[in-house]
């Protein structure tokens, strides 16, 4: 039984970093060549919270700080920064999986949105203290919004597509532990 339930955490983890390869090709694509227009939802942060969210046992933090640095150096922003900071948000979403799990959507939905704007503050505060260039506040903000807004989605998807919810009470990780 612990076979199956470590390979499903595998399978999963797989996945993800499927997705977030995916993702990371989606945003090198030239799909937009007009400027001035908003920017779309950062869907890696928005997956990578979701999941940590509804299951925490099946992304591990070294697995997520290695996507996100990988993504970093691929789109050229401060290397490691971004990274830090989503590492750090998951952890902290992680460390309240047991209070977040009785928590009713809305509820979760602000807690993730709440993490977003301040994971976009701190970025924005770190950049600015060390005179590395950034995108506008405006836009960065409008990105977060658009990331808190598609959170919705990305929790259905992921729960009808790849069948992904919250561990039931008594239910037992890859380690025998309760989640």
């Amino acid at each position: 039984m612990v076979d199956g339930i470590r390979d499903r955490a595998w399978m999963y983890r797989l996945i993800y970093v499927g997705l977030a390869l995916f993702i990371i090709f989606l945003q090198l694509v030239p799909l937009r060549s007009e400027p001035g227009q908003l920017p779309g939802p950062d869907l890696l942060l928005t997956l990578t919270l979701a999941w940590v969210m509804r299951r925490p046992d099946y992304l591990p933090a070294g697995l997520v700080g290695l996507v996100v640095l990988t993504q970093d150096m691929i789109l050229m922003r401060p290397p490691g920064l971004w990274a830090a900071l989503m590492v750090l948000a998951c952890e902290f979403l992680r460390s309240r999986a047991a209070l977040t799990r009785e928590l009713s959507f809305v509820m979760e939905w602000l807690v993730v949105s709440a993490v977003m704007l301040g994971m976009l503050l701190t970025y924005q505060l770190v950049c600015a203290v060390a005179l590395v260039p950034q995108p506008a506040f405006g836009l960065a903000l409008a990105q977060v919004l658009w990331s808190a807004l598609i959170f919705p989605v990305v929790i259905f998807a992921s729960r009808a597509g790849l069948g992904l919810h919250k561990p039931a009470m008594g239910e037992v990780d890859d380690r025998g532990r309760r989640l």
